[in-house]
């Protein structure tokens, strides 16, 4: 079995609308929010093996805020991440060694939502999940069998916990 954390970057900040998308740093909101969800992780986990991050400069500094939940886990930032659907999403997925029991992914909506939709199969937060997954949100999904094999329904969501949930 293998387990994925699905992480949509926390809140971004649009005070310089000059910036490019790619360019645009967290929010104070941000900061605090992946600060939170990082204490959530270390003290509930599960603790990834392998953490894919986009290149965008928020999803970079949701990484950081976060890296103290994630450990010795070995980072990659992958610019194939940036604006991936969920399709794209699955096939990286797919790509991965099984060596990796546990990976994060840290990226954008909607390919983050709707690789959490496509994936999850059961649970008992998906209906809430399917409604919205807001900046900084986590879905945790067990996935049986190798990465390869990784399919749309295929996947059970353990668990979906937003900022909010955390105070």
């Amino acid at each position: 079995m293998h387990r994925l954390l699905l992480l949509r970057h926390a809140k971004s900040s649009w005070d310089d609308p000059a910036l490019a998308d790619r360019d645009r740093p967290l929010a104070p909101r941000g900061n605090r929010a992946a600060e939170r969800m990082a204490d959530h992780l270390r003290s509930d986990g599960p603790h990834p093996d392998l953490v894919l991050c986009s290149p965008a400069l928020r999803t970079r500094e949701t990484l950081e805020r976060m890296s103290s939940a994630f450990g010795d886990a070995e980072v990659v930032v992958d610019d194939e991440l940036y604006g991936a659907g969920g399709d794209e999403l699955l096939e990286r997925l797919r790509a991965l060694d099984d060596r990796f029991e546990t990976v994060a992914v840290i990226g954008h909506n909607p390919g983050i939502h709707d690789l959490a939709i496509a994936l999850a199969g059961s649970g008992a937060e998906r209906g809430r999940m399917e409604t919205k997954f807001p900046t900084g949100a986590l879905a945790v999904l067990a996935l049986d069998g190798p990465w390869r094999d990784v399919s749309p329904g295929g996947g059970r969501l353990e668990a979906f916990v937003t900022p909010r949930d955390l105070g």
